[in-house]
């Protein structure tokens, strides 16, 4: 009796990585197939549905003299708004949880005196303006997952041309260029 050995498909981590970034790009982008860069490490997915692709060569606009944006690069502005988006909504869920529990011990104020009362009031205000701004947070982290998949993260919303990739890299929520962000400051 002959036993055939099958080769079992070996997979490793930065296939199995390029896999499941391909399937998450696709997923958030609505694409039904994604462009995928090969590089020395392995297969890397591009975040750029492959209808876009081809239209667009370089895809993400950058300023002279910047390099042009990697799949790797767009890859991890995305998971970085992307993880910034979930801890913001895990704040915004803290935060509002803490205010409806400071709600329902005030109940009357039995027993507080003014000093006991006002301090209340300043953590309430000082929870719901945390929620505030985490709200705020979530919906430029949010607006500029959908300019990645429009195609127009990286271009100024005022002027239209590139905020640059390394402004980007430091603060992926931007959405002027420098000259634009400073004229709005001036005002």
């Amino acid at each position: 009796m002959v036993v055939k050995k099958t080769a079992a498909k070996k997979t490793t981590p930065a296939k199995k990585a390029a896999t499941v970034a391909k399937k998450a790009v696709a997923k958030k982008t609505g694409a039904k197939k994604v462009v995928a860069k090969k590089t020395a490490a392995g297969t890397v997915a591009s975040a750029v549905p492959a209808s876009r692709a081809a239209d667009e060569p370089g895809v993400l606009p950058v300023r002279q003299g910047e390099d042009p944006w990697s799949a790797s690069e767009v890859l991890e502005a995305r998971a970085e708004l992307l993880a910034e988006a979930e801890r913001l909504r895990a704040e915004i869920a803290s935060s509002e949880a803490s205010v409806a529990g400071l709600l329902r011990d005030s109940g009357g104020g039995a027993g507080d005196d003014d000093a006991d009362t006002g301090a209340k009031n300043i953590t309430r205000e000082h929870e719901m303006s945390l929620a505030a701004t985490a709200r705020e947070t979530l919906a430029q982290s949010e607006h500029a997952l959908e300019r990645l998949d429009e195609g127009t993260y990286g271009r100024c919303e005022s002027c239209g041309n590139a905020i640059g990739k390394a402004r980007m890299q430091a603060f992926p929520r931007a959405t002027l260029c420098i000259d634009c962000k400073q004229r709005q400051e001036r005002r």
